[in-house]
């Protein structure tokens, strides 16, 4: 876990891995292991509910702010599309947040696929581990009829668009939708995810789970002010 939890922070070759953790033979079986039996979402989920619990909240939230991010990727990449409005080739991490800015879903896919199409997607991934979520905060790419149809098959949820002020000039901090960027920064601090270097969607989005298990482990251990 810790050489984990190092590659993801500092960005490092699996290969140039510190002498002091285990072979790296050893790091990557035990990554791909937990990758593929979706132990890094498990483990992200009890988290954030200890999080949330311990500021006194319901360990399951009840609101979320959902966005994306395009994401350039490398030649090493599998999947990738070309996102025109970024002018970005790769991959989108489409996600949702509780309204702490706790990661709660997670979702990548090629970046040519609009946030309409995407959200239907991280929605169904957190349905049943969030029942009780089911109201969420997004910008205007997430308007229109098309998406509001494609969730009626996923149960009542409910999108609140919060739209930048047409007098606005300049950077505007919005309602809500703070959260979702502020959690983009803070998962961007992990030189892994400066780029999608993975070659399969499910290691890009077990690198994003593991930024955010850091993150969170990180706070526990802090010491608290008095």
């Amino acid at each position: 876990m810790d050489a984990l939890l190092y590659i993801a922070w500092t960005g490092c070759q699996w290969r140039a891995l510190p002498d002091r953790f285990p072979p790296v033979s050893t790091v990557q079986r035990y990554f791909y292991a937990w990758r593929d039996n979706g132990l890094w979402r498990t483990i992200n989920f009890h988290l954030v509910a200890a999080a949330r619990l311990a500021l006194g909240r319901e360990a399951s939230p009840s609101a979320g702010v959902i966005d994306s991010q395009s994401a350039k990727a490398t030649d090493v990449a599998g999947l990738r599309g070309y996102d025109a409005g970024k002018k970005i080739k790769g991959r989108k991490r489409h996600i949702i947040t509780d309204t702490e800015g706790h990661l709660v879903g997670l979702t990548v896919h090629t970046a040519d696929i609009q946030d309409r199409d995407g959200a239907v997607c991280v929605i169904a991934s957190i349905r049943q581990l969030y029942p009780w979520l089911r109201h969420l905060f997004a910008d205007g790419g997430y308007a229109g009829e098309k998406l509001t149809q494609a969730l009626a098959d996923l149960g009542t949820w409910t999108i609140e668009i919060i739209k930048r002020s047409d007098t606005a000039k300049g950077f505007e901090v919005l309602p809500r939708r703070w959260v979702v960027e502020r959690t983009f920064a803070w998962l961007g601090r992990c030189r892994r995810l400066a780029k999608d270097f993975e070659a399969t969607i499910a290691s890009a989005e077990a690198w994003i789970f593991i930024a955010s298990i850091r993150l969170m482990l990180r706070r526990r251990a802090a010491p608290r002010r008095a």
